[in-house]
């Protein structure tokens, strides 16, 4: 085990506390879920999108552009 210094908006905090209680765990036993299930949720999605991309490569990715039809983008998907 290690320690973390932690510093929180009050509001987060208290809504942790909440949960925590609604949980029936600590706040630290609460908080070490969290980010654990957050850990996992990226290292998940690191691996699938290595996994996706395969060997593709970035001239690949530019003759695939090259080729995309040559339209106006929907008004509702403009930058804006």
């Amino acid at each position: 085990m290690s320690r973390l210094s932690l510093r929180l908006p009050h509001s987060i905090k208290k809504a942790a506390q909440r949960l925590a209680k609604e949980d029936g765990v600590s706040l630290n036993q609460w908080i070490a879920a969290a980010v654990a299930q957050k850990v996992g949720v990226v290292e998940t999605a690191t691996e699938f999108f290595k996994k996706r991309a395969g060997k593709a490569t970035g001239a690949g990715m530019m003759k695939f552009l090259r080729n995309a039809p040559k339209a106006t983008p929907d008004p509702e998907d403009a930058v804006r």
